[in-house]
């Protein structure tokens, strides 16, 4: 089944504020330490923010739509919850449909794993290794014990919603648990989630010396992008050379092991056919104007405006960071645009609604001003427009600024329009492909042998070689299986 970007919002019915949690306040004994230690966050907080954090992460980038890989990462996954102090928690391992090079792990028992890391990883070992570190961030309760570090700082849990407009669309317990993502650990915790994962690891029957070779890839890709880290680095701070310490608590962990596994074919095997990068089926911009397969949906967008785009919603930030728009599913079952508003307004959602109905690429649509009323009870003046897309879809579009703002605003709704164009409704993403070398050579000079034409190859020789967590000037054998990038689309 296609799942549709943009569904209705999904808002927590519950609000767990931080006075809350003050109330709460106690001692727990942590699972990892066996110390009692003074918390402002329950068990049962942890179980309720990681299944409210559920929710909202699926809501944002969705599930990687492939149960084969679901399931051998759901596996390997378990075999690890099983050896670590949390056995008989109710895990759950989800890999999310994100390009970027990440994992996180939310309070009581919830692990995620980037399609975009699975990629970059080259034998189970590896996958073992970060699934370790993400589950030893759970067993030893890292999330509960930065929470109340910030509560007693007086620094709040919403962090996360003041740098991130992904954070900012949901309210209550979903918006603080999607807030977590962003909210760093300590370089103790990460020392000490480094040693459970290799200790996770190795008691399950992976051979940890696998793990360095993680960090080293990591650095590279950091450094072959120039821009920033990924986010895995990025919001897990360096405790010193990680790849150096890591090599030394592995040959620690191995001592007096034998018959610890790899498993680097097989793994390779689970990640052929994975997509690679963004996945143009769920929307793709060309210049400023976006196109959805998915939706079968086309429109113009501000020019100059910097746009954020994920299953939920369309974002669109203007360069004064003070003016934007928002395009999202609405929650109208089956009203018209008309109705849906009214209907706001009767529910007091909505206040001096300004508009009329019309007619937008063949859809009926109300466009108009309104004011909304926030979380925290205020109002807003806003632009706006409700566009009944399909049956089951009403788009919701909202925007806020000032006249010549309004105006690209106003232009951008009334340019929505159906995508017909086979080639932009075809779109293919680029996949990771396998190919095995025929006779031994360096990398550089083996891997164009392995590619069709340089149109169907996706990345650089270098880019291919830091998939492969190898250097591209180093000597490759017969018979090695290599991960390629196949183009979706010829360059």
């Amino acid at each position: 089944m296609t799942r549709s970007m943009f569904p209705p919002p999904r808002h927590g019915r519950w609000a767990l504020s931080a006075l809350a949690l003050w109330l709460l306040a106690g001692c727990a004994t942590n699972p990892v330490s066996g110390r009692r230690e003074f918390t402002l966050v329950s068990a049962g907080q942890e179980a309720k923010m990681g299944e409210e954090g559920y929710k909202a992460v699926l809501s944002e980038y969705g599930a990687y739509d492939d149960s084969l890989v679901q399931k051998y990462v759901r596996g390997v996954g378990m075999r690890l919850a099983k050896v670590s102090q949390l056995p008989d928690l109710d895990w759950h391992f989800t890999v999310i449909d994100d390009p970027s090079v990440n994992a996180f792990a939310m309070p009581g028992g919830y692990i995620y794993i980037t399609r975009g890391i699975l990629a970059h990883l080259n034998s189970e070992a590896q996958l073992a290794g970060v699934m370790g570190h993400e589950i030893g961030h759970v067993t030893a309760r890292h999330t509960a014990r930065q929470i109340t570090g910030q509560q007693v700082a007086g620094l709040g849990l919403l962090v996360g919603s003041i740098v991130s407009p992904t954070v900012a669309r949901y309210g209550d317990v979903a918006q603080q648990a999607l807030g977590l993502m962003f909210l760093s650990y300590s370089r103790d915790h990460e020392t000490e989630a480094d040693e459970l994962g290799i200790q996770y690891a190795t008691r399950a029957g992976w051979d940890p010396r696998e793990v360095p070779a993680t960090y080293h890839m990591l650095r590279r890709v950091s450094d072959r992008t120039g821009a920033r880290l990924p986010t895995f680095l990025s919001t897990h701070p360096d405790p010193g050379d990680r790849e150096a310490r890591t090599r030394t608590l592995a040959q620690s962990a191995v001592t007096g092991r034998t018959g610890l596994i790899v498993n680097g074919p097989s793994y390779l095997e689970h990640v052929n056919g994975i997509v690679f990068g963004p996945d143009p089926r769920h929307g793709y911009f060309e210049s400023n104007q976006y196109f959805n397969p998915d939706l079968k949906l086309q429109i113009i967008m501000p020019p100059g405006w910097t746009y954020h785009d994920s299953r939920s919603a369309l974002v669109a930030v203007a360069p004064d960071d003070h003016s934007g728009m928002q395009i999202a599913g609405a929650n109208a079952k089956d009203e018209t645009p008309g109705a849906h508003v009214s209907a706001l307004l009767g529910k007091g959602e909505i206040s001096e609604p300004d508009g009329r109905e019309e007619t937008i690429g063949g859809h009926a649509a109300w466009v108009g001003r309104l004011t909304a009323r926030s979380q925290n009870g205020q109002g807003g003046k806003l632009t706006a427009g409700f566009v009944r897309w399909s049956p089951d879809l009403m788009l919701e579009i909202l925007g806020s600024g000032g006249l010549s703002e309004e105006s690209l605003i106003l232009s951008s709704i009334r340019s929505l329009k159906d995508l017909t164009d086979p080639r932009r409704l075809e779109r293919n993403p680029d996949r990771v492909k396998l190919a095995r070398t025929s006779g031994a050579g360096v990398f550089s000079v083996v891997v164009p042998t392995l590619i069709p034409s340089p149109k169907t190859q996706a990345l650089s020789i270098e880019e291919t070689a830091i998939l492969n967590n190898l250097i591209s000037t180093e000597p490759v054998p017969a018979g090695r299986t290599l991960k390629l990038v196949e183009a979706g689309q010829p360059k």
